[in-house]
């Protein structure tokens, strides 16, 4: 069986989806895409617009999931998500944003709320 990194992604993304849904988040978009970026999953919860990125690792053995997330990705988000609430006519300078991480690990689910700050 030939192991397709799209498709388990794309269920890992649902899990994600599916835990926030449990969690009281509305999902506005999954697998946002923009030139050279892309958020996994973009939600809302108490007035806030959170850019999620979901990262899985079957184990340890290249880092954790969180690890996965650098500075460079999270400049790539940043850059999308501006781009998504210029489109969406969100207003950047009073809307309430917040950037987080999902890692799932074998089966195991962490959310990281605030994971990381807007990087222009």
């Amino acid at each position: 069986m030939t192991y397709n990194k799209r498709s388990a992604g794309a269920e890992y993304e649902l899990m994600a989806s599916d835990y926030l849904i449990g969690k009281g988040y509305r999902i506005l978009r999954r697998n946002y895409r923009v030139r050279q970026a892309e958020i996994d999953i973009i939600a809302f919860k108490d007035d806030t617009y959170v850019f999620v990125e979901v990262k899985y690792r079957k184990n340890s053995v290249s880092g954790t999931s969180l690890e996965a997330v650098t500075v460079t990705k999270q400049k790539k988000i940043s850059k999308a998500a501006l781009y998504y609430m210029n489109q969406n006519r969100i207003d950047i300078y009073t809307a309430n944003i917040r950037f987080d991480v999902i890692g799932i690990d074998g089966g195991k689910i962490t959310h990281i709320e605030n994971a990381f700050s807007y990087i222009g």
